[in-house]
């Protein structure tokens, strides 16, 4: 495990046991449909029951609990130890089968190739230098034909000062840069005590198309406001969009998802 790595364990056990928002745990009002909650752009059709599903960087004790309420079976696998424990907790607490794997996202030697159906990703991309190394390891372990459906943290977005200062939100990180973003006040946007990378369009796109990946469809969720108070989270939104979601299929000869 490479040092940014050990850092953002550290980071997110540090989360985790704080309950901060990206840490909480799937509610009963999301386990009331939960193929609806986890897929509302209707990616994944009317059913993914009998589907094997890697919940990837996923800890935290909602998508892996939701993933195997809509009748997957579920891998979850997360770099910190205090994220995963709320996937047991939750996974014990309502009775689903859910396999926890502690690890990164850069290795999954763990798993065999094409063991899985369809590789579900939450924002966590930002956490690691070479984003493309995580979907090289993404395409050896989904079949072909399966899917991958990963979100990112829009580059533009981790630009730009979190806030709002006199003349609006204004670009401080350069686009063609390497290393570590510079540490950031802990925001909806940025994490306590992570270390982040921006990754460019080309790599988030490009790069997972030279991995293998077609990607059919894009989504950018609609966090903005019209009625935001300037400054919040909301009102930022209406000016540049966070986060970009993406629908990708593994290149390859489809086989049959059920088994």
């Amino acid at each position: 495990m490479g040092a940014f790595e050990s850092q953002n364990a550290r980071a997110w056990d540090n989360l985790a046991r704080d309950g901060a928002p990206l840490a909480r745990p799937a509610t009963d009002a999301d386990f009331a449909n939960p193929l609806a909650t986890i897929d509302p752009a209707k990616w994944l059709g009317s059913s993914i029951t009998g589907w094997r599903v890697l919940c990837l960087a996923a800890g935290g004790g909602r998508q892996s609990a939701l993933y195997a309420a809509a009748g997957a079976h579920v891998t979850v696998l997360d770099i910190s130890r205090e994220m995963l424990a709320l996937d047991a907790e939750v996974a014990r607490e309502r009775k689903l089968n859910v396999r926890i794997v502690e690890g990164t996202m850069t290795d999954l030697s763990m798993f065999a190739a094409g063991e899985f159906d369809l590789v579900i990703q939450p924002v966590s991309t930002c956490y690691v230098p070479n984003v493309v190394s995580v979907y090289q390891q993404v395409a050896r372990v989904v079949r072909g034909g399966g899917l991958y459906v990963s979100q990112h943290k829009s580059p533009v977005s981790l630009q730009v000062a979190a806030k709002r200062q006199a003349v609006g939100y204004v670009i401080e990180e350069t686009y063609y840069r390497t290393g570590p973003l510079a540490p950031a006040e802990p925001s909806r946007l940025r994490e306590r005590g992570a270390t982040e990378y921006l990754h460019r369009w080309e790599e988030l796109i490009g790069g997972m198309c030279r991995a293998g990946f077609v990607v059919e469809d894009l989504l950018e969720p609609m966090h903005a406001k019209p009625d935001a108070e300037p400054g919040m989270f909301a009102h930022r939104a209406k000016y540049i969009a966070p986060y970009v979601r993406i629908k990708a299929r593994r290149a390859g000869v489809e086989r049959n998802l059920f088994r």
